[in-house]
């Protein structure tokens, strides 16, 4: 198993079970059908001297073996055979055909951990020597490749001047010009966001131009693929000049892993279906979560106190389209896309925008708003003040309303808005003048609205993506007094051992707070870049457990970050005086459809191809909508196989023996959030009526947490 590239055989986990669980097998053999096999195991559990956890997994699996549960991402009844099948594959009684070796595998380390106890957790120098081997985009060697990267690039980028029309826009040569002064052009304008989006890379053939020639026929194969079912390609310059196309120097992985599409992305466009069912939204019905939206796809709501706002503007294209999107839905229904000059904001946007503060103004429990898209800074910036203006000044009618409502009836106040942006990472040059001057505005303005948290909601994926560029861009956004936070989807690549670990360390030591680590959301389409639940837990309770503080240590940080004239200084003087490489202040979770965040599930099941089946609960550490009442266990079955992902990492030059315990992540639990991401308690009681909720008849309840 630990032979590279090669994968185990059902024959070669049959032998594995002769001679670690000969009575196991001789049960098989002797039960004449699945129940006398379920008895047997039963009876074989009865030994005192297993291990308890591993005990408490197996039984799980025989609780529910022959169960039929809802399976909710894909909305079908899915039947529970795990240990019929086992029974069928020990007795000889199922062809390699019905069951594949990854399915034999998992059951094999589950009833394994009747032998093994518990391991321990990583030493701090193994996490920190993980850590070391993933550079960022601040290193000098990585430095020196980008820039010749990006002199390459800038010279196609020549090439592609001289071939438009003389009308197309600003980014034309003046008559007559050299060659040199037309690099000149070039390099000045690089420096600017409208620069890269209008020579955003559209095609795999220009794509592959960029990449100097290296992508492989089979990825262009399914990039053609890819524009004829009509999935945008839409890449900067800018970021294209941060992948590695020489192989040698540091490995890109992680962010080629964003621009290139996989096959079964391609072959399921078309047919993605809204992972968060509260998405969908029609006019006059609640949501899965019940939730009564305005008409339109501007605000998508699951929990009480959230709101996302998504602008009828350039905010609903983004600086690129990442492979993994977790809204791939959208831009299948092309509610999302890059046709930029299309998103200018239309007469009737205003209009429509005094609709939607409505709507926050009048509900009761709102009191964060998520301005999002795609993403909030591809809005122009005058379209971005407008809207931020119209956010302040419905917050200030809504304070002020308050006043002559009695105590026990105020409606919530507005007390956290956030700007969700990946350009930071895409399109740093974005982070211009006059957008600092909107953040400072508004921060002035949100003190009179009672508006006490800001927060600018970025998307770094790998600490290769963090650069000079993208460096001052963070350096900037923290000088308006607006916090930076960060979040990433979890995949393959950024799985890797220390990865994510490194990059909570880079951001930190620019002042960035981690926020969430996000499950890939595992439909088809995610098949390639889907990293199982088991090593977000992994990674969570292995190497970010090194970056956890104390109770009263995270006070001293709260503390000493608030009013420090410096954050980024305050965050790596923090570190240091603590001896942590890291702040663990994420939260590892998985967005399910229709009621939100968690990470608190079990292993219920193991289907015939090897994928885990999970019983998800939801978080309780915070409130959700009423209708959580009626929602009973949430059930969702991987989409990968735990030995297939393995597999990928061992392709990627990764030691299968680094994550021998990730079999073991079969039971997780939502961690609670960092005291940063808490809402300031009011000093008054919010009234526990809802509004804008229809959940149908039946009991509603107040979730409200104490406060």
């Amino acid at each position: 198993m630990k032979q590279k590239n090669k994968a185990v055989t059902l024959h070669e986990v049959r032998l594995l079970f002769e001679n670690k669980f000969p009575e196991l097998l001789a049960g098989a053999v002797d039960s004449p059908d699945e129940a006398s096999f379920r008895q047997k195991i039963d009876a074989y559990l009865s030994d005192a001297s297993w291990n308890a956890e591993g005990v408490r997994v197996v039984r799980r699996l025989l609780e529910y073996d022959g169960r039929v549960i809802h399976e909710l991402s894909v909305g079908e009844d899915v039947k529970v055979e795990t240990l019929a099948l086992l029974w069928r594959f020990l007795s000889g009684r199922i062809g390699e055909d019905e069951i594949s070796p990854d399915f034999a595998l998992e059951l094999y380390h589950q009833f394994s951990r009747l032998h093994d106890g518990p391991s321990g957790v990583p030493e701090k120098e193994d996490v920190l020597r993980w850590m070391r081997r993933w550079p960022d985009g601040l290193n000098e060697q990585v430095r020196a490749i980008r820039e010749a990267n990006k002199e390459r690039i800038m010279a196609l980028l020549v090439r592609k001047i001289e071939h438009r029309p003389a009308s197309s826009g600003r980014y034309v040569f003046p008559e007559g010009c050299s060659e040199a002064e037309k690099l000149g052009w070039v390099s000045r304008w690089w420096g600017e966001a409208r620069f890269h989006l209008s020579m955003a890379v559209k095609s795999a053939t220009e794509l592959n131009r960029m990449l100097d020639g290296t992508l492989s026929g089979e990825t262009l194969r399914i990039y053609q693929q890819a524009q004829e079912k009509g999935i945008p390609v839409f890449v900067t310059p800018y970021y294209l000049s941060l992948l590695n196309p020489t192989g040698k120097g540091y490995d890109d992985a992680a962010i080629r892993s964003y621009v290139i599409y996989s096959s079964r992305l391609v072959e399921t466009f078309g047919g993605i279906r809204a992972w968060e069912r509260e998405d969908i939204v029609e006019e006059g019905k609640p949501n899965v979560a019940g939730w009564l939206l305005p008409g339109g796809h501007n605000i998508h709501r699951r929990y009480p106190e959230v709101a996302i706002l998504i602008p009828d503007t350039m905010g609903r294209a983004c600086g690129g389209l990442c492979a993994s999107c977790q809204r791939m839905y959208d831009f299948q229904s092309r509610r999302l896309n890059f046709e930029l000059e299309k998103l200018k904001p239309k007469e009737n946007w205003n209009t429509r925008l005094r609709k939607l503060m409505d709507y926050f103004e009048h509900d009761t429990q709102i009191r964060d708003i998520l301005i999002t898209g795609g993403d909030a800074l591809m809005s122009r910036n005058a379209t971005l003040r407008n809207i931020l203006d119209a956010v302040c000044k419905m917050a200030v009618r809504k304070r002020q309303a308050n006043l002559s409502r009695p105590d026990g009836e105020k409606y919530a106040e507005l007390q956290r808005v956030r700007l969700g942006t990946r350009l930071p990472v895409y399109l740093p040059m974005r982070v211009d003048d006059e957008l600092l001057d909107i953040l400072r505005d508004f921060r002035q303005k949100a003190v009179e609205a009672g508006i006490t948290q800001l927060f600018v909601q970025t998307h770094f994926q790998s600490p290769l993506e963090v650069t000079p560029e993208s460096r001052e861009a963070i350096r900037r956004i923290l000088s308006t007094g607006w916090a930076v936070t960060n979040q990433l989807v979890y995949n393959v690549a950024a799985s890797r051992r220390g990865h994510t670990a490194k990059l909570r360390k880079v951001l930190n030591s620019l002042g960035v707070i981690c926020y969430y680590t996000f499950t890939v959301k595992g439909f088809e389409e995610n098949y390639e870049v889907f990293a199982p639940n088991a090593r977000s837990l992994q990674e969570s309770a292995e190497e970010k457990a090194w970056g956890r503080l104390a109770p009263e240590a995270e006070h001293d940080f709260l503390e000493s970050l608030d009013g420090a004239p410096n954050k980024a200084v305050a965050v790596r003087q923090f570190c240091a005086a603590h001896d942590v490489p890291f702040l663990a202040t994420d939260r590892s979770v998985l967005n399910l459809p229709g009621i939100g965040k968690s990470m608190s599930f079990a292993l219920v099941g193991v289907d015939a191809k090897g994928r885990r089946i999970l019983r998800f609960d939801h978080d309780r550490t915070r409130r959700h909508s009423p209708i959580i009442d009626r929602v009973h266990e949430v059930y969702i079955r991987e989409n990968k196989p735990v030995y297939r992902y393995l597999l990928q990492l061992q392709d990627m030059g990764e030691d299968m023996g680094e994550y021998e315990t990730l079999w073991a992540y079969t039971e997780g639990e939502t961690e609670r959030r960092f005291p940063f991401f808490e809402y300031p308690v009011p000093d008054f009681s919010v009234t526990s009526r809802y509004t804008n909720l229809d959940v149908g008849e039946g009991e509603v309840r107040d979730l409200r947490p104490d406060w």
